[in-house]
C-alpha cells in the first residue's frame, strides 16, 4: 500500500463507502467485528463499551456490544482498551540505526501505526538520493510514514559541511514530490528571524506548497519566538523548561512534546496538571530513540507510558499521541475509533503497561501479541553504502600545532547549553599540550567535498576521559567525530569507524573495547533490531568505562549533538569551532601566542 499519494483519498472509493455503508445498515456483514472491548473515546474522554465493525481500511460502525455478530473475523477484546493507532508526530528513523522496515517491525506490535519521519540524516549524507530512498523504502509497510523534506541541509551553512546542499529551488522540488508531506524541522533558527535570503526562500517554498512546515524553536522566546512563527513555522518540539512549555503554549505553536529528554517530562505532566486540561496543540513524538532504547522499551507507547506514570492522565496522554497529532496533520481520517475514518487502531491490554494485544492498519491485523503478522518488505540499501569517503588518520591528526611556548586557548565549556571559554595550555615540540582539564574533540569531514583532515577543538566541563570514542552518528551534517583523553586512542577509533563503512567505535589503552558497524550512510543497518541493540548497548557500557558521567547534560547522549551547530554557543565542526550567534569558525583553537 502507498500510504502516502493516495491517502486519505483512497477512503472515497466508491465501492468501498457503498461496501461499508450496507454492513454499517445491518445489510451485510463486517470484514472484521472487534466485540466486549472499551473504548476510550478521544473527544469526550469517556471510557465506554462499545464494538466496532471494519470494512476494507475503513470503520463502518461503532455500536452497541453484542449488538452484532455478523463477520468474517471476530475479534474478542474482552477487559481490553480499543484506541486509535498512535502517531509520532516527529521522529528520525535513523535514530533507531535500523532500515525503515526492522524499524517498522519493532514499533508497529506496540500500537504506533503513523510516524511523520524527518530524514535529515539521510539527506545530510546523500543528499535528494537519500531522501528518495526514504520515501521508497517505507512505501509498501505496515507503518504509515509521512516522509518530510530536510530544511537543513546542512543545518548551520557556512559553519559546516555536509555532504549535500539543499537550498530553496532544492526545497521546492522535494517539495513538488507526491511523496513529501511538508518542511521538517526548521533548525537554522537565527537565519529565519534575520530572514536571510537562503532561508527567506526555504521558508516561501514550504509556503508556497501549502504543506506544514515544522520548526526547531529551542531556546527561542519573546519577539524570536514571534517572528520565528511569523515566518511560517508553526510546530516546535525542543522544550527546555516548564516555563518554556507555557510562552509556547500561549504563543499558540504547536507543540510535539518528546519523550527523548525524559528529565523534562515530570515537569511538564505537573505544569499541564495545573492547567486543568490537555490543550489541543500538544502531541507526541520521540524525536530519537536510541536502538537499545527502542527494542527493549518501545517507541510512542514507551512515550506514553512514562507520561503516565508521571501523573498525566491516561486519556490526555492517549489523545496527544492520536486526535491531537491527526488534527495538527490535517489528516481527518487518522485519531478516532469512529464510524467514517480509517482503521487503524490498537488493542491495549491496559492503562498502565500499554501493552497491544492487536494492532491493525488500514483495516488489516498487522500484529498480533507483541510479534508482526508479515515481516515488513525490505528496499535494497546498495545506494546507502560507500559514504566514508575519508582516508585513516594517525595521531597527529589530533593533536593542534602551534608556535612557541605557551599559548592561549579557545574552549568549548560545558555539555549541551555550550558557551566560550578561554585556557592557557603548554606547547612542546611544535603541538599543545592538551590541559589536564580538557576533553579533546575532532571533527572530519568525511562526504568527499573538502580536505578530510581533522579540525581538532577542547571542550571543558567533560571530565576526565580514559580513552576514546568515534561515531559517524553526529546530528547533523554526521561527519567523523571523536572525543578523547589522548590522541592515540581517538585515532584507534577513528580508524576502526572508517574501516567499518561507518558507525561507532570505543577505544583505550591502544586497542577496539566495543564497534557497531553501521555501513549503510554511516549511520544504519540492515541486521537484526535484537543484534543493532546488543551492539549499541556494548557502546555503551565501554564509554561508561572511560568516562564518568554528570546527568542530566554530561550523559551519553551528548556525544550525538556535540555538533550540533544550528544551536546557540560554539560547537566544533569540520570547518573549526563554529558560532551561529556571530556566523564565525576559528579554524584552530588557539588565540594567541603568549611565550
Amino acid at each position: 500500500m502507498n500510504t502516502r499519494t493516495r491517502e486519505p483519498a483512497d477512503l472515497n472509493d466508491e465501492t468501498l463507502r457503498s461496501r461499508a455503508v450496507a454492513a454499517a445498515r445491518g445489510d451485510a456483514p463486517f470484514d472484521v467485528l472487534i466485540t466486549s472491548g472499551q473504548i476510550i473515546d478521544m473527544v469526550t474522554g469517556e471510557i465506554r463499551p462499545a464494538d466496532i465493525g471494519m470494512v476494507g481500511p475503513l470503520i463502518a460502525s461503532v455500536h452497541a456490544p453484542a449488538s452484532r455478530k455478523d463477520a468474517d473475523c471476530i475479534i474478542d477484546a474482552s477487559g481490553k482498551f480499543i484506541t486509535p493507532g498512535l502517531i509520532d508526530s516527529h521522529m528520525h528513523v535513523e535514530s533507531s540505526m535500523v532500515t525503515p522496515a526492522i524499524y517498522a517491525q519493532t514499533v508497529v506490535p506496540r500500537g504506533v501505526t503513523t510516524i511523520v519521519w524527518d530524514p535529515h540524516e539521510l539527506g545530510n549524507v546523500l543528499g535528494k538520493e537519500g531522501v528518495k530512498w526514504a520515501t521508497n523504502a517505507t512505501r509498501d509497510l505496515p507503518l504509515r510514514a509521512l516522509v518530510l523534506a530536510p530544511s537543513c541541509v546542512p543545518a548551520a551553512p557556512g559553519l559546516e559541511i555536509s555532504g549535500a546542499d539543499f537550498d530553496g529551488a532544492a526545497m521546492a522540488d522535494l517539495l513538488n514530490w507526491p511523496d513529501i508531506a511538508g518542511v521538517a524541522e526548521v533548525m537554522n533558527m537565527r537565519g529565519v528571524i534575520n530572514r536571510t535570503d537562503r532561508m527567506a526562500n526555504i521558508m516561501q517554498a514550504g509556503l508556497a506548497s501549502g504543506k506544514m512546515i515544522c520548526g526547531h524553536a529551542r531556546g527561542l522566546t519573546g519577539a524570536d519566538l514571534q517572528t520565528f512563527m511569523t515566518a511560517g513555522v508553526s510546530s516546535d518540539h525542543e522544550l527546555t523548561s516548564n516555563d518554556d512549555l507555557m510562552e509556547k503554549l500561549r504563543a499558540g505553536i504547536h507543540i510535539e512534546m518528546r519523550g527523548s529528554h525524559d528529565h523534562l517530562l515530570p515537569g511538564f505532566v505537573e505544569t499541564l496538571n495545573k492547567l486543568g486540561f490537555l490543550p489541543q496543540t500538544v502531541s507526541l513524538c520521540t524525536d530519537d530513540v536510541f536502538p537499545d532504547d527502542l527494542a527493549d522499551k518501545g517507541g510512542l507507547d514507551d512515550v506514553v507510558r512514562r507520561l503516565v506514570s508521571y501523573g498525566m492522565p491516561a486519556i490526555w496522554a492517549l489523545r496527544a499521541a492520536t486526535l491531537n497529532a491527526a488534527t495538527w496533520l490535517g489528516r481527518n481520517d487518522l485519531g478516532l475509533v469512529a464510524a467514517g475514518r480509517r482503521a487503524d487502531i490498537a488493542i491495549f491490554d491496559d492503562l498502565t503497561d500499554f501493552n497491544a494485544s492487536h494492532v491493525f492498519a488500514n483495516g488489516k491485523l498487522v500484529a498480533q501479541n507483541g510479534k508482526i503478522a508479515v515481516a515488513p518488505p525490505a528496499l535494497n540499501p546498495a545506494p546507502l553504502h560507500h559514504t566514508m569517503k575519508i582516508k585513516p588518520v594517525t595521531a597527529n591528526d589530533f593533536r593542534v600545532k602551534a608556535t612557541g611556548s605557551k599559548v592561549k586557548l579557545a574552549t568549548i565549556d560545558q555539555p549541551r547549553f555550550t558557551r566560550w571559554g578561554e585556557i592557557t595550555a603548554n606547547v612542546k615540540s611544535g603541538y599543545v599540550v592538551p590541559p589536564a582539564e580538557t576533553t579533546l574533540i575532532a571533527v572530519a569531514h568525511r562526504h568527499g567535498l573538502v580536505n578530510d583532515r581533522p579540525r581538532v577543538g577542547f571542550l571543558t566541563g567533560w571530565g576526565k576521559w580514559r580513552g576514546a570514542v568515534c561515531t559517524t552518528v553526529s546530528h547533523d551534517s554526521h561527519n567523523l567525530t571523536v572525543f578523547g583523553g589522548n590522541e592515540e586512542d581517538m585515532a584507534v577509533a577513528a580508524n576502526a569507524v572508517i574501516a567499518a563503512g561507518g558507525g561507532m567505535a570505543v577505544a583505550s589503552n591502544g586497542k577496539i573495547d566495543a564497534l557497531l558497524p553501521l555501513p549503510l550512510c554511516g549511520l544504519l543497518s540492515d541486521v537484526s533490531m535484537r543484534d543493532v541493540a546488543t551492539q549499541f548497548a556494548a557502546i555503551r557500557t565501554a564509554t561508561d568505562h572511560i568516562v564518568d558521567w554528570n546527568p542530566p547534560y554530561l550523559v551519553f547522549k551528548a556525544l550525538f549533538g556535540a555538533t550540533l551547530a544550528c544551536n546557540i554557543g560554539p560547537h566544533q565542526t569540520d570547518r573549526g569551532i563554529a558560532d551561529v550567534t556571530s556566523d564565525t569558525v576559528l579554524e584552530t583553537p588557539v588565540l594567541e601566542v603568549l611565550a
